[in-house]
C-alpha cells in the first residue's frame, strides 16, 4: 500500500476568477469540493496551503488542516516545499500537488499518480496524460501536450502540437484528424519531498519561461518525470465563470 500526502495550494487572487477557492458550487466552496476529493483518495494527510486568511478560516470550518504559507511564492510547487518543511516531511515522502480548481477530479487519479511515483524509483516526479481526441485540443495552447520515451518518461511538454507532423501540419487549408500519437498533460503531480526542496533552489530555465510550464525546469536540470496514462479521463477544472456554471450542473446532477 502506497502512503502519500496531498497538498492543495489555494490562492485567492486568481487573475481570471478572483476569489476562486471560495466561490460556491452546489452550496459548498470550490476548495471544499477539492478537499473532499482528496480525502476520498486514501491519502494519509490532506493539507490546504494558502496565504489568505479568508481561505484559512473557511477551510478550518469544514475540518481541513491548513498551512499558512508565504505570499511571495511564484508557484504551487514552491508552496508545497514550504508545507513539507513546516510539517517536517521526510525526503522519501510522496506528496501529491492537487490544484485547488479541480472539484471533479476522480480520487482514483490522485492515488494513481502517487502509486506510479512509488513504482518508479528513477523518477522524481510522476504525472498523468490522456489521449488528445479533438483537433481543437491539439492546437489549443491552453492544452499542454507531452511526448514520452519508450518507458513512459517525459521527453518534453509544450503548448504547441508535439510531435510536429511535418507532412500534415504544413498547411492550415485542410482539416487535421487527430491520431493516436498525441497526449494531453493532466496537471496532477506527485513529488518526492527531497526533490521538492532541490527544485525550488534551482533557477528557472529559458524553456520554462517561454512555455510558462514549470515542469520544464525539472527536465532542464536532469530530473526524470514518469507519465502514466490516466485510468479515467477527468473533467476540466474551473478557470472562468462559464466553468463554474458547467461544474455546478454536473455536481447537482450527481446528487439527484
Amino acid at each position: 500500500m502506497t502512503h502519500f500526502k496531498v497538498v492543495i495550494p489555494a490562492r485567492y487572487g486568481a487573475t481570471r476568477l478572483p476569489g476562486k477557492p471560495l466561490r460556491l458550487l452546489a452550496e459548498k466552496s470550490l476548495v471544499q469540493h477539492v478537499f473532499e476529493r482528496a480525502m476520498e483518495s486514501g491519502a494519509e494527510e490532506v493539507v490546504i496551503a494558502t496565504d489568505d486568511d479568508r481561505i484559512r478560516d473557511s477551510a478550518l470550518k469544514f475540518g481541513a488542516r491548513v498551512c499558512m504559507t508565504s505570499p511571495e511564492h511564484r508557484s504551487g510547487t514552491e508552496r508545497l516545499s514550504e508545507v513539507a518543511k513546516c510539517f517536517d516531511y521526510s525526503a522519501d515522502d510522496i506528496v501529491v500537488n492537487l490544484q485547488g480548481d479541480e472539484p471533479l477530479l476522480p480520487p482514483s487519479l490522485i492515488r494513481q499518480v502517487a502509486e506510479d511515483l512509488a513504482a518508479h524509483g528513477a523518477a522524481s516526479i510522476a504525472t498523468l496524460c490522456a489521449p488528445v481526441t479533438q483537433t481543437a485540443q491539439l492546437f489549443d495552447p491552453n492544452v499542454v501536450k507531452v511526448v514520452m520515451d519508450h518507458a513512459g518518461f517525459a521527453l518534453y511538454f509544450s503548448r504547441a502540437p508535439i510531435p510536429w507532423d511535418r507532412e500534415r501540419f504544413g498547411s492550415n487549408a485542410a482539416p487535421v484528424e487527430v491520431s493516436s500519437d498525441y497526449f494531453r498533460h493532466i496537471g496532477l503531480y506527485a513529488y518526492r519531498c527531497g526533490f521538492l526542496h532541490d527544485y525550488v533552489e534551482r533557477s528557472p530555465c529559458r524553456a520554462e519561461q517561454l512555455e510558462a510550464l514549470e515542469q520544464l525546469r525539472a527536465l532542464w536540470y536532469g530530473y526524470r518525470i514518469h507519465v502514466a496514462h490516466a485510468a479515467v479521463a477527468p473533467e476540466a477544472g474551473v478557470d472562468t465563470e462559464d466553468d463554474l456554471l458547467r461544474v455546478e450542473r454536473i455536481l447537482r446532477d450527481r446528487v439527484k
